[in-house]
């Protein structure tokens, strides 16, 4: 097999791909030795910006921070930002290219190995060892042919594999063995062996079903990783929002619409581990569970969303606009970024159908603003200065003045005009005459384009305050991002045989050298 590139596959969607190509970046680099993350094929609405203006999944950007790396495309060359339930958009090395059908896809995956096979030699070059995520499950076995995300593209390049199940689900060994049963013949011989993940209790009690498990199938458990409880890393999946529901109590209450096609939802992850607040995503499920009736808030935010017309009708439909408009009434702030931002205008054009059908959606007219959908998606990062209306005597110490140093990411296609924008939330961004957001006159409500504003403390107090909360003390993401990594990385060293498989991928001299 290939030196230098290991390959992590789930036997699930959400079965911790994500977390242990994480671990295994951050305690390979604490062994001196340079490694960078993969992933072929990825689908998901959580999306960072790399410094060369490409976009990648949340999740490489993430694995390239454990491997102390700048995200770069080659990092993830084939991303998919599904737009409907039968199509996406296909985003290659960086940049959009069009959409498709999955049908259509599936005949282009040919094309998209060609993209994946060049960024993976890249990185093969530049670095001592790659890791690779997975995605899905290799026993789909509609989705074989022509796979490029799974095994099509260990076999491809002829790399180790090992498999990764969530014990917490249950069924943990239907799902290694099954797994294991659907592949071919020489996909089973490139299994090394497998993980287990979110392990709780006496391990003791499960040494027996341990032992079965390696006489039937001749894999050996390379490791068993505890449930980490209170564990925070991005996730790119919106299975996750799930996990970020806070107790209300006292709290500053915050509510979010889950959207059908939300995207960036890892914008709010410095909201959901803020000590003073109680975040709801509020969905479908979570509005048929409370007879319809909203909870109540002292901020709203309409987050991102892949598709804006699709998920600004969805609000109406669900009766988010008299709520909004009630809540406004009762001096109630709302915020939009970027999706939100747009549907907050007066109307939102999409004459070439980028996000969709081709027309006009009349928006919730709460900013004085108008957006079109433009072919080219802007992608940038940027640095800014925070500048939104909070009065002297409501800002805390830890802001310290309204001109607040603030970073950043643009992901959008939309270009927005209107008088609205003639009181802009952000400016200097990158340069002095770019400018960004509106705000009302009331000063009820603002949106803007940048995402990930809540990760700058000082930020993170200002808006806060801003929508009511006094002595806002956001914790310092950085530092909390840092501390989740390096405790998954801890869990890996200490349950996982990392010299035995690494020894698999690299040459002994170079693990020697570690």
């Amino acid at each position: 097999m290939t030196n230098k590139t290991l390959m992590v596959q789930g036997c699930t969607s959400d079965a911790g791909k994500s977390m242990f190509v994480t671990a295994l970046c951050r305690a390979i680099k604490r062994k001196g030795i340079s490694v960078a993350p993969f992933k072929p094929q990825n689908m998901a609405l959580n999306s960072a910006v790399t410094a060369e203006g490409g976009e990648i999944g949340r999740a490489q950007a993430v694995q390239a921070h454990a491997c102390g790396l700048a995200p770069h495309v080659d990092m993830n060359p084939i991303l998919l930002k599904p737009n409907s339930d039968t199509g996406s958009q296909v985003i290659v090395h960086g940049k959009a290219i069009t959409n498709m059908t999955a049908a259509k896809y599936h005949g282009y995956k040919l094309t998209a190995m060609d993209a994946v096979l060049e960024s993976h030699q890249r990185l093969v070059d530049q670095y001592d060892c790659v890791m690779v995520e997975g995605a899905g499950s290799p026993a789909e076995i509609n989705l074989r042919a022509n796979d490029i995300a799974n095994m099509g593209f260990a076999e491809r390049i002829d790399c180790p594999v090992v498999l990764i199940a969530d014990i917490d689900r249950g069924g943990v060994f239907a799902h290694l063995v099954g797994t294991l049963e659907l592949l071919s013949e020489s996909e089973k011989a490139r299994v090394v062996g497998f993980v287990i993940n979110r392990f709780r209790g006496d391990i003791g009690l499960l040494k027996p079903g341990l032992d079965w498990l390696e006489e039937k199938t001749g894999k050996p458990v390379l490791g068993v990783l505890p449930y980490l409880h209170g564990l925070h890393l991005e996730a790119e999946d919106s299975l996750a929002l799930d996990r970020h529901i806070a107790a209300e109590g006292d709290k500053f209450q915050v509510i979010i619409p889950k959207l059908p096609h939300i995207s960036n939802h890892t914008d709010f992850d410095p909201l959901a581990l803020h000590p003073q607040l109680s975040v709801k995503f509020i969905g479908n499920d979570e509005l048929m569970s409370s007879g319809g009736q909203y909870p109540n808030a002292d901020l709203i935010i309409l987050p991102g969303s892949k598709s804006v017309a699709t998920d600004l009708e969805w609000l109406k439909a669900q009766g988010w606009e008299p709520f909004i408009n009630r809540h406004l009434r009762f001096g109630g702030k709302v915020l939009g970024i970027c999706g939100g931002y747009q549907m907050l205008g007066k109307q939102l054009n999409d004459p070439d159908g980028i996000e969709g059908q081709a027309g006009s959606n009349e928006g919730f007219g709460l900013l004085d603003i108008t957006t079109t959908l433009e072919p080219e998606k802007q992608l940038r990062n940027v640095n800014g200065k925070l500048v939104i209306p909070v009065s002297d005597d409501l800002l805390v110490s830890a802001t310290g003045a309204k001109d607040i140093e603030v970073s950043g990411y643009e992901i959008h296609a939309g270009i927005t005009q209107g008088s609205g924008t003639e009181t802009p939330i952000v400016t200097d961004l990158n340069t002095p005459e770019r400018v960004d957001g509106a705000v009302s006159a009331d000063n009820q409500v603002m949106g803007t384009y940048l995402h990930g504003l809540f990760e700058t403390q000082a930020a993170c107090d200002a808006i806060l305050t801003w929508a009511g909360l006094l002595n806002a003390q956001a914790p310092d993401y950085d530092k909390l991002r840092e501390e989740g990594i390096d405790r998954v990385a801890d869990a890996l060293e200490q349950h996982f045989e990392l010299d035995k498989v690494m020894g698999l991928v690299i040459e002994s001299k170079t693990m020697a050298a570690s």
